[in-house]
This record gives C-alpha cells, sequence and structure tokens, in this order.
C-alpha cells in the first residue's frame, strides 16, 4: 500500500510556499515532517540567498538571530542518510532539497537534519543550454590537452 503524497504549506514574511514531499525520499520526508510537526521551523531565518539558484533555510540558531550573526552552521547534531532518486528528481526551479556539506568532507552525502533549499534557479532555453555545453566541453577538451602536454613534456 503506498502512502498518500504529502504536502507542507510554508508560511513566510513575503507569502505562503507549497511543498510537496516525495514518497521515494521517506526518510527526508519523515524527518522534515518530525521537525514541522515539533515546530523546529517556527521563526527561522532563509539565511542564505543566491540570486536565481537558490535560498536557504532550517539553521536552528537563526531563530531570534541579531542583524550581524554569522548564520549557516546550526544544526540538531544528526544527519539523514542520502536518497537521491535521479533522474527522476533533480535540481529544477522549485525543488526542495536537504542541505548537506561537501563530498570531500561527507562522502557519504548525507543531509542536515534541519537545513534544506530551495531551488529558484533560472529557466534557460534550449540554445542558451546548448551554448552552456559547447562551453563545457571546449574547457574539458582544453584541460585534457593541457595535461596530455604536461605529461608528454615532463623529464624522466
Amino acid at each position: 500500500m503506498e502512502t498518500k503524497e504529502v504536502q507542507v504549506l510554508m508560511q513566510t514574511s513575503l507569502g505562503s510556499i507549497k511543498l510537496k514531499l516525495y514518497n521515494e525520499t521517506p526518510l527526508h520526508r519523515d524527518n522534515f515532517l518530525k521537525l514541522v510537526n515539533e515546530g523546529q521551523y517556527e521563526g527561522l531565518l532563509f539565511h542564505r540567498v543566491i540570486n536565481e539558484f537558490m535560498l536557504q533555510g532550517g539553521d536552528v540558531t537563526s531563530k531570534n538571530a541579531p542583524l550581524n550573526k554569522q548564520l549557516g552552521a546550526g544544526d540538531l547534531g544528526y544527519t539523514v542518510p542520502a536518497e537521491f532518486v535521479y533522474p527522476k528528481y533533480f535540481h529544477k526551479r522549485g525543488a526542495l532539497s536537504a542541505a548537506r556539506t561537501g563530498d570531500e568532507v561527507n562522502p557519504a552525502r548525507a543531509s542536515s537534519a534541519s537545513q534544506f533549499y530551495i531551488v529558484t534557479g533560472k529557466v534557460y532555453s534550449e540554445s542558451e543550454l546548448k551554448q552552456m555545453e559547447k562551453q563545457k566541453e571546449s574547457r574539458l577538451k582544453q584541460a585534457i590537452f593541457a595535461r596530455l602536454k604536461t605529461k608528454l613534456y615532463l623529464p624522466a
């Protein structure tokens, strides 16, 4: 028996955001609902906003934080195991994702217990995407060429 899809309505000072929690990520879904029901997110700030990319919240130290306090490190002391469901779900505009530290210090890709972000990313046209792919391919070719050149001319 499949669990009914869960939606959460987040109230912000700039309006409401409807969040859909997927059944294919049950650990993240259940953790997020637990925190909502406990009131953990009440009064927290979006502490990181990057134009045309994302906005991040859930730092438990952001509630009633003074104006110049450095935010982003507050958490609940545990992590949630990774639950990637790619390519079905990916970072597209509107996606809700759990924040995590980088792969170099977090090879298991475990998620923060409380911090999350919402992708606000720019929507690109087909021609813009093709141009970015060309640029990426060109940079990759240049890097490979430079590496080969270095290997061929190194003294033995």
